[in-house]
């Protein structure tokens, strides 16, 4: 492997691996507050990202994503097991577990866009590296944030949806679980390659999640005085 590449593995793999990472295990920390102990018990509830990483959906996917030059980055880790009727309040505490991660997201990506105000009073090698770190990280976890909060299961804006909607609409929802990825892979790539084909613009999707990305990246760029 070149230098190069190598430069651009740590850039990338390492705020992936740390997005994925705490989002996962934010999701395991709060349920286990909320009285279910399975992502405790098992193991989950920890920042050693062996046990969230997912070798297909955490790194290769991302990465052939990007070599792509796809208009959407995202990827998946190991979903935390949680039992919602160990929660002491299931409808409700299955907002707040599925709320923790893209949570612990947005709060990764303002520690990220804060932490520029250091690199001033670091040497310029060792500044540019962090840099590019810290920039990465503000993106992916913003993206993974937004990802995650699209109102399908088995993605954490379903879930939220699910406790929120009433039981005689929630069951019928639930049943999208197993079909959820695929659905949202169809929406945001296969969809637009297809009207591309026709001359129809089928990306009102993949946009929404641009400009919600770019909308939340510019307030917390803004928040921490980087603005």
């Amino acid at each position: 492997m070149t230098d190069s590449a190598i430069y651009l593995a740590t850039v990338w793999v390492i705020p992936v691996v740390i997005a994925v990472t705490f989002h996962e295990a934010a999701h395991g920390f709060v349920a286990y507050l909320l009285g279910d102990d399975t992502a405790w018990q098992l193991g989950r509830v920890s920042f050693n990202p062996i046990k969230h990483v997912d070798p297909v959906g955490t790194i290769l996917l991302p990465g052939l994503l990007l070599l792509l030059r796809s208009p959407f980055l995202f990827g998946y880790a190991k979903p935390v097991p949680v039992n919602f009727r160990a929660l002491r309040s299931p409808r409700r505490d299955m907002v707040l577990v599925a709320a923790a991660g893209p949570a612990m997201n947005i709060a990764l990506a303002t520690l990220a866009a804060l932490a520029f105000h250091i690199l001033a009073y670091l040497p310029v090698t060792a500044a540019q590296w962090l840099a590019a770190n810290l920039r990465n990280a503000l993106l992916i976890n913003v993206v993974l944030a937004v990802f995650n909060l699209f109102p399908l299961p088995p993605l954490d804006g379903g879930r939220i949806l699910l406790g929120v909607l009433p039981s005689a609409v929630a069951a019928p929802f639930a049943r999208l679980e197993p079909y959820g990825i695929l659905i949202l892979i169809g929406v945001l790539l296969v969809l637009p390659m297809l009207g591309a084909q026709f001359g129809i613009d089928l990306g009102i999707v993949s946009r929404g999640f641009a400009i919600a990305t770019g909308t939340i990246i510019d307030a917390i760029i803004r928040l921490t005085g980087n603005a």
